[in-house]
């Protein structure tokens, strides 16, 4: 009997050690279901409003005419609009999203696809890594400064950068740092590729275009964020135990500010690959968001293949960018259970 009950023990013992884990598991699983039905209802719908528009006639092609034709044959751009959808489906998911056809006219736009996107995540990677050191140090500063005039100044700044579309800095950087100084050339160099030095040293004037926004959220977001911890009753406490200021912070205040603010910067990451659609096409950069707006804009009509991939891949950055930040929550703070009642 004795055995029995510290059996007993033991098991309950293990499963209260392991719930918060069960309830983070049965979260994810819950939260990862509702993002795929999400994105499926997001691609039908975008799918059965490109099918309502009409399709250029095949004889438009000229010389590329049959090789439009027998695509269209293969995606089965003759059948019922639900079987054209489940064909979509299967052919997607074998990376065959077609071929160009007012757009990169007879490209494979998968192929397409994946050659400009190591350009995106270089130019935001880059981005990043630089916004978010500079951000959080503004942040910190202007809260340990509150109310005074560094705080203000920095408050104000960040107010505007955030407020100023990125677009406009790339016209001001392109004419300091190349009409008026010379240091920089206008577009970037990409004949030796993404991860090439001369890529990295021309895009320089694009990553501080889109630098400034972003320095400006981090700033703002962990201003708020320090400020409210600095002024707990646990920080009062910390101070009374013969902790200085300074200890206090980076010890208590900084540990607890982090738990909201890291989710955001690892959000930050995973949207990496998104890009900026008017940043590269001002540049020059070959890639994602050039190629979206490229396809769009295509005559006599817009490239629906590349469209319907691009709208996929977009979709899917979003709402895997949102669940990353809400689970890393429970992964970063014990404290917070996930999906506990």
């Amino acid at each position: 009997e004795k055995k029995r009950f510290f059996l007993y023990c033991k098991l309950i013992i293990l499963i209260k050690k392991w719930e918060p884990a069960m309830y983070l598991f049965k979260y994810i699983l819950k939260r990862v279901a509702l993002m795929l039905l999400t994105f499926f209802i997001i691609i039908t719908i975008c799918f059965v409003l490109v099918k309502l528009l009409p399709n250029l006639p095949a004889e438009q092609f000229g010389k590329d005419m049959d090789l439009i034709m027998r695509r269209r044959e293969l995606l089965g751009y003759d059948l019922p609009i639900a079987q054209q959808y489940l064909r979509f489906l299967k052919y997607a998911f074998q990376g065959n999203f077609g071929i160009g056809e007012t757009y990169k006219l007879g490209s494979e736009v998968w192929t397409v696809f994946t050659a400009r996107l190591p350009y995106t995540m270089v130019l935001n990677l880059i981005t990043i890594l630089f916004s978010i050191p500079i951000g959080l140090m503004l942040g910190i500063f202007a809260a340990l400064k509150k109310n005074k005039w560094q705080d203000h100044v920095i408050s104000t700044g960040v107010m505007i950068f955030v407020s100023v579309p990125s677009f406009i800095y790339a016209f001001l950087v392109q004419y300091i740092l190349y009409f008026k100084l010379g240091w920089a050339s206008a577009i970037v160099d990409v004949n030796n590729g993404a991860w090439s030095w001369t890529f990295i040293k021309s895009a320089i004037p694009a990553v501080l275009s889109m630098s400034f926004g972003t320095i400006a959220g981090f700033a703002r977001y962990t201003r708020a964020e320090l400020t409210e911890v600095l002024t707990s009753e646990f920080m009062l406490l910390a101070r009374t135990k013969g902790l200085t200021r300074a200890q206090a912070t980076v010890r208590h205040a900084m540990r607890n500010s982090m738990v909201p603010i890291f989710p955001m910067i690892l959000g930050e990451f995973i949207s990496i690959m998104s890009g900026s659609l008017i940043i590269e096409q001002i540049f020059s950069i070959p890639g994602v968001g050039e190629l979206y707006l490229g396809s769009i804009k295509a005559q006599p009509a817009p490239d629906y293949n590349f469209f319907m991939l691009l709208t996929i891949f977009y979709t899917f950055i979003g709402l895997a960018a949102g669940i990353v930040i809400d689970i890393s929550y429970g992964i970063i703070d014990p404290r917070i259970r996930m999906g506990a009642k």
